[in-house]
C-alpha cells in the first residue's frame, strides 16, 4: 500500500486555487475549439500528448504511473472522465460560463454527499460559506429563470459525477500518486473518445458546422485551426488537472471544494484581459461573495484545527 497522506486543508485550498487558475484561462478556448474540432478527437489528441509528458515527468523519478489499487483509480477516472464529457459537450448549446456554473454545482454534491452518505460533520459555518458561494454564481451569470432549459441540466449533471469523483479520490485513492490518477483519467476519455468515433462512424450521423457539431464529429484530418488550442489544452490540463487531484488528496473534500469557486475570478478576468469580455456590475458583486465564502471557509477550518 502507498504511504499516508496527512490532511493539510490550508495547503489543498493554495493548491486548488492555483489550480483554478490554469483552468480559468485554458478553458476560455474550449469554444474555438469546438468550431472545428470533435469532442471526441479532443480527448484522443490531449490525452496523446499529455501521457508522454507523464511518462517523461516519471521517468525522472517524479511520481510512480502504476496505481497501487488499480481498480479504484480507474473507477474514480470514469467518474471523472463522465463529468468532464458532460461539461465539454454542453459548451455547444450552451455560454462558456453557463456550462462552468453547471459544473460547480459540484461543492453542493460533495457536500451532501459528505453529509449525508459520509456522515461526516460539517457544520453550520461551511453550509453557509456553500450558500454564499453558489449565490455568487448566480450574480456572476446574472440568469434568470426564464432562461432555465432542460439543456442546462448537462452541466449539472456533470457536476454531480465530478463530486463523485473528487470524493472518491480522497475515499479510494489514498497513497495514489497524482501521476497514476491522471494517467488513468488520460487513458479514459482516449478510450471513450475511439469508441464515441466508431459509434459515429458507424452509424453515420450527419454533423452540424460549428460549434453544435463538437458532439457528433468524427475525425477532422484538417487540424491547422485548431492543432495548437489543443496542445494548449494539454499541457495546461496535466498540470492544473494534476494540481486538483492532489488538492483533494490532501485535503477533506467538502473544505476543499469551496475554493473551486475561484474559477470564477480568474475565468471572468482572463475572458476579459483575452476577449474583450466586460465584467458587469452583478458579476463583481458574484465575485465578491465567492471570495467571502472562500475566506470564511479557510477561517472556520483554521481555527477547529487549532482547537484540535
Amino acid at each position: 500500500m502507498g504511504d499516508f497522506i496527512p490532511v493539510n486543508n490550508r495547503k489543498a485550498g493554495l493548491i486548488m486555487v492555483f489550480a483554478m487558475l490554469i483552468v480559468g484561462f485554458i478553458d476560455n478556448y474550449i469554444v474555438v475549439i469546438a468550431e472545428t474540432a470533435s469532442l471526441w478527437q479532443f480527448q484522443i489528441m490531449r490525452a496523446g500528448l499529455a501521457l508522454p509528458i507523464l511518462i517523461i515527468i516519471s521517468a525522472f523519478g517524479m511520481g510512480r504511473l502504476r496505481p497501487v489499487r488499480w481498480w479504484a483509480v480507474y473507477f474514480r477516472s470514469f467518474l471523472t472522465a463522465l463529468s468532464m464529457l458532460f461539461y465539454f459537450g454542453s459548451l455547444a448549446f450552451v455560454p462558456f460560463s453557463d456550462a462552468l456554473a453547471g459544473l460547480f454545482t459540484a461543492p453542493i454534491f460533495v457536500l451532501l454527499i459528505s453529509a449525508f452518505f459520509l456522515k461526516q460533520a460539517i457544520g453550520s459555518i461551511r453550509v453557509i460559506a456553500v450558500i454564499i458561494g453558489f449565490l455568487g454564481i448566480l450574480l456572476v451569470l446574472g440568469n434568470t429563470a426564464e432562461e432555465f432549459s432542460y439543456i442546462s441540466l448537462l452541466p449539472a449533471i456533470g457536476g454531480f459525477f465530478y463530486a463523485c469523483g473528487s470524493i472518491a479520490t480522497r475515499q479510494l485513492c489514498m497513497g495514489e500518486t497524482t501521476l497514476s490518477m491522471l494517467a488513468a483519467l488520460l487513458v479514459i476519455q482516449a478510450f471513450i473518445g475511439f469508441v464515441a468515433i466508431f459509434c459515429l462512424s458507424t452509424f453515420g450521423f450527419d454533423a452540424p458546422l460549428g460549434a453544435d457539431g463538437f458532439i457528433l464529429r468524427t475525425w477532422v484530418w484538417e487540424m491547422s485551426p485548431f492543432i495548437w488550442w489543443v496542445v494548449l489544452q494539454a499541457v495546461g490540463a496535466t498540470v492544473g488537472v494534476g494540481l486538483i487531484f492532489r488538492a483533494y488528496q490532501i485535503g477533506d473534500a467538502s473544505y476543499v471544494s469551496i475554493y473551486e469557486y475561484s474559477v470564477f475570478i480568474f475565468g471572468p478576468s482572463f475572458a476579459w484581459l483575452l476577449m474583450d469580455q466586460p465584467i458587469a456590475t452583478l458579476q463583481v458583486l458574484g465575485i465578491l461573495c465567492i471570495t467571502f465564502a472562500g475566506v470564511m471557509i479557510a477561517l472556520r477550518s483554521g481555527s477547529t484545527s487549532l482547537r484540535k
